[in-house]
């Protein structure tokens, strides 16, 4: 083993030191070479050497002088292969706006000298970025154009980054038999090429895909290849995320045994690795094995071990899993309300990944019809018509030069006729414009009334979507808890004693509602304030009450020190507000934190402040709180779930009260919510 390492030491130096002095020959030799278009390619090959072993800012030093000589010189492939090196350096900075840009610039070029290749290259290398960027539509569309061209030269290795892009984006949308159809595709031009890493990476990607099509027998057969292929040194990491996943294969055949001998390995070799992702999949596979074969302590510790693992690495897939096989387990042990609290969180994360895992596009859209046309060719075509054009000048057709000497004719006739009418018509433009300015103002008016509408319009939307919200919570938990008596899953016992959390949900859902619809009743027409004058501190003691049953959960001491006085605003959207402020406090509280409300008159205005004593947010966030535009949201302290509208629609509805909101906070210590509001009607 130590031969062999060392082995593979020396031909790593070797090659490394290889490479240098390639980069040091080009170098020397570009240093002498004249200022012509074989100094722009030996400078490209230099590029490429430099890009080989990832030294992008010396790449772009040259890739920005290489533009710039291929501009003097008017080399038009120069220009396109530095600007596309340009793009590619812009991708490995995940800067995908300007290495877009520079992608399209380089094809634009490549389009102008007819280079077919080069064109499916820049096409194959944005597709590969729209898809890591979720534009699948345009990722697939540039992808399948250049895998044509590719096809058609046999070029193997761009095939096989083109397969593999296509089938990433087949993934993405949901359509899983394309998806293994071109990591099939993908595994045969890698094997061609003898891309041992790529085989690998392809076999284990078909395996996932049967998996999850439940072709299970299928799954097993690559999964079991890509062990074969690993070296028990260098593949750790894959060896680690294999064998979990093939013991729970033979789970869903009830092959105990098998099941047993790859999981017990896999958590052995994952835990002498720490890697924590393997663990998860380890545990949560021989917990279900263990529930499986009625091992119930043992299936205990593990998924327990299995759930922490999964809250500390954020590993939302393996959580789902673990909240299920919680259900089952508390279900097993007649410990129902357990089951129930599971059954709670299954449901939010599951619509949670749901919302995650929605395609961009719908999942029935069609391929691009390659033998019917192709982009790449289309935009080449375009561009020789556009150059055979204006080989043809108009100046070599008589007929053109007589029509336009003619038109010329009349056109100077027309000025001199208009000129002799001038006097006339000024008079009559004068009064055309004082009409058309009356016209502007009206039309100013209505585009202004149009603007106000939309933004009303637009806090409505917000509202309803977060007052849906916090009815979701109170209607999933009623839902879940009806599921289990519905499936016989709870005796008359444990009906009884969960009888009060309902009761506390319906309430919370029926309050929550009865607002909403008085609210919405006063409000139908559109959202304009309907102020009054009302007792601030009614509102503050009836949105505490909503919250208690949450306050107690958490053990935090909440503080009401407000007072009665009033305010001049709309009620219902001041209660929309405080909800608001309040339910946030909660949220990211911990144990044992403190709340506090109170209001107080300051320059004949109300000054209202929510306080705690939570996590507090840190100064780059406080920025986004209050942006329509960045639908900011985070988790409370026991992952409580947001919308990221309820600061936004706050601050709306506070400002049409003639009001405004702010924040101070400082992280690990607090945060302090004001609102100020105006306290009489305002004078006429």
């Amino acid at each position: 083993m130590k031969q062999l390492l060392t082995l593979t030491a020396c031909l790593f130096s070797f090659f490394i030191f290889s490479q240098n002095e390639r980069i040091d020959d080009l170098t020397v030799r570009l240093a002498y070479q004249e200022a012509d278009s074989v100094k722009v390619d030996l400078s490209l090959m230099l590029i490429d050497e430099l890009f080989k072993i990832e030294d992008y800012k010396k790449a772009l030093l040259y890739i920005n002088q290489t533009a710039k000589l291929s501009q003097e010189l008017n080399y038009t492939k120069g220009l396109a292969e530095s600007i596309y090196y340009r793009a590619l350096v812009y991708t490995n900075r995940n800067d995908y706006y300007n290495a877009i840009d520079n992608y399209e610039k380089s094809r634009k070029y490549h389009l102008q000298i007819s280079d077919t290749l080069g064109v499916a290259k820049v096409s194959n290398s944005i597709g590969l970025i729209e898809i890591k960027r979720g534009n699948y539509v345009v990722g697939l569309k540039n992808s399948l154009s250049a895998i044509d061209i590719f096809e058609k030269q046999d070029l193997k290795e761009e095939l096989s980054t083109a397969y593999n892009n296509l089938a990433e984006a087949y993934f993405k949308t949901n359509q899983i038999d394309k998806a293994i159809e071109f990591n099939l595709k993908a595994l045969e031009v890698r094997e061609q090429i003898n891309d041992r890493q790529g085989i690998i990476n392809s076999t284990k990607n078909i395996a996932d895909l049967y998996s999850l099509r439940k072709e299970y027998r299928k799954a097993i057969e690559y999964y079991e290849k890509v062990l074969e292929m690993l070296n028990p040194s260098n593949d750790k990491s894959i060896r680690g995320e294999i064998l979990p996943k093939l013991g729970s294969q033979y789970l869903h055949f009830k092959e105990y045994d098998k099941a047993s001998e790859y999981l017990v390995e896999g958590l052995k070799y994952n835990r002498e690795q720490g890697n924590d992702e393997g663990i998860l999949r380890a545990l949560n596979a021989i917990g279900n094995l263990n529930l499986q074969k009625q091992k119930v302590k043992l299936a205990n510790l593990q998924l327990n071990e299995a759930y922490k693992i999964a809250q500390k690495i954020d590993n939302k897939i393996e959580l789902l899993e673990n909240y299920r096989l919680h259900i089952a387990l508390d279900s097993t042990r007649g410990y129902f309300e357990n089951a129930f609290f599971w059954q709670n969180k299954y449901y939010d994360l599951k619509v949670e990944l749901s919302k995650m895992d929605d395609p961009i596009f719908p999942t029935d859209v069609e391929p691009l019809d390659l033998d019917k046309s192709n982009p790449i060719e289309e935009d080449l075509d375009n561009i020789e018509n556009k150059i055979t054009d204006n080989k043809s000048s108009w100046l070599q057709n008589p007929w053109l030069l007589y029509g336009a000497l003619a038109a010329a004719a009349i056109m100077l006739a027309i000025l001199l006729f208009h000129l002799s009418k001038h006097k006339t018509y000024r008079d009559e433009i004068k009064k055309q414009n004082k009409a058309l300015a009356t016209e502007k103002a009206k039309y100013e008016s209505i585009f202004e009334e149009k603007q106000h509408l939309e933004e009303v319009n637009d806090v409505k939307d917000k509202l309803f979507s977060i007052v849906s919200h916090d009815l979701k919570d109170s209607i999933s938990s009623i839902k879940a808890f009806l599921d289990l008596l519905k499936e016989d899953s709870i005796s008359k016992e444990e009906f009884r004693e969960l009888i009060p959390e309902l009761s506390e949900n319906a309430n919370n859902a029926s309050s929550l509602l009865f607002n909403l619809l008085n609210w919405s009743k006063s409000q139908m027409q559109n959202l304009e304030p309907k102020p009054e004058l009302f007792n601030i501190q009614d509102v503050f003691h009836t949105k505490i009450a909503l919250v208690e049953q949450k306050v107690e959960d958490k053990r935090i001491v909440l503080i009401d020190e407000s007072q009665r006085d009033f305010v001049y605003a709309d009620r219902s959207m001041v209660e929309i507000v405080i909800q608001n402020l309040i339910t946030n406090a909660v949220k990211f509280s911990r144990t044992g934190d403190m709340i506090t409300v109170s209001n107080q008159d300051v320059n004949g205005k109300s000054l209202i402040c929510v306080e705690d004593t939570g996590v507090g947010i840190s100064k780059e966030n406080i920025d986004k709180l209050f942006n329509a535009n960045k639908n900011f949201t985070t988790v409370g302290t026991k992952n409580e779930k947001g919308t990221g509208l309820g600061l936004t629609i706050a601050k709306d509805l506070v400002e049409l009260n003639n009001g405004r909101i702010w924040v101070e906070s400082t992280q690990n210590v607090g945060s302090k919510f004001f609102i100020e509001l105006p306290k009489t009607a305002p004078k006429a």
